[in-house]
């Protein structure tokens, strides 16, 4: 299941003051997967030129875990960030900070976006778990931490972006794959590309046919108007007669 805009507008404004909120935005909105966003560095991660690159990610083995590179080549890849998010992620930076400030020489410095309160690696699998206690706690349906994802990419599709920048930035070794996975937005967004392409082009047809439109619709509405008055001033003469028949005669 995929949450609608809506349904993950509400989930954000939900989760707004929680610790790990900028986590939750980027793969909202930006589509990493869990273990990328738990092993991503701020040295990969540029505020000032908007992007973030994607080149390790923490994984489990068993209930340990471990750095590893990504998932697979097309793992490797550079994610471009839109204004807010990097607004999200400076704000989440400045947080970080104070909290470190804050631990003083117990700060464990890992150097990741995302880590635990002591600055320590975040569990992949604890970040699971919190995710469904949010979702749980927000009323809104359930929903697996991977489908923020998903959502991600619904949104991108649904904005009409080039299924090939939609893959690259999920990290698709192929855009089959997402072509596979979404296949159900893929229809609506076709036809949204076709219109778009049709009113690029400024055919005579096309202005003539709106021109006539526009052209019956004023006569329509003027001949409504034109009804209107024999009506209103039949309904005058009648006011008129009824007040007559109210007189007395004279004497």
């Amino acid at each position: 299941m995929v949450w609608t805009p809506q349904q993950t507008g509400a989930f954000l404004d939900f989760v707004a003051e929680d610790r790990l909120y900028a986590m939750w935005h980027l793969i909202a909105f930006r589509g990493l997967r869990r273990g990328e966003a738990c092993g991503q560095p701020w040295s990969e991660t540029n505020l000032d030129t908007h992007s973030l690159t994607v080149s390790s990610q923490l994984v489990q083995d068993g209930w340990e875990i471990e750095a590893s590179d990504p998932k697979t080549d097309s793992g490797y890849r550079v994610v471009a960030l839109d204004d807010d998010t990097v607004n999200v992620l400076k704000r989440h930076r400045e947080r970080q900070d104070e909290a470190r400030e804050e631990w003083g020489s117990a700060w464990v410095d890992t150097g990741h976006v995302f880590t635990q309160e002591d600055g320590s690696w975040l569990h992949p699998g604890k970040v699971t778990d919190l995710f469904e206690r949010l979702v749980a706690a927000s009323g809104l349906p359930p929903i697996r931490l991977h489908d923020l994802r998903h959502g991600a990419a619904t949104l991108m599709l649904a904005a009409g972006i080039d299924i090939k920048i939609v893959s690259d930035t999920l990290g698709h070794s192929d855009t089959r794959i997402t072509r596979d996975i979404y296949q159900s937005v893929l229809p609506q967004v076709g036809k949204n590309a076709a219109e778009a392409t049709a009113k690029l082009v400024p055919l005579q047809r096309k202005a003539e046919a709106k021109k006539a439109a526009r052209k019956k619709a004023k006569a329509k509405k003027t001949r409504k108007g034109d009804s209107g008055k024999p009506k209103s001033k039949a309904k005058a003469q009648v006011k008129v007669k009824k007040k007559a028949k109210r007189r007395k005669p004279k004497k």
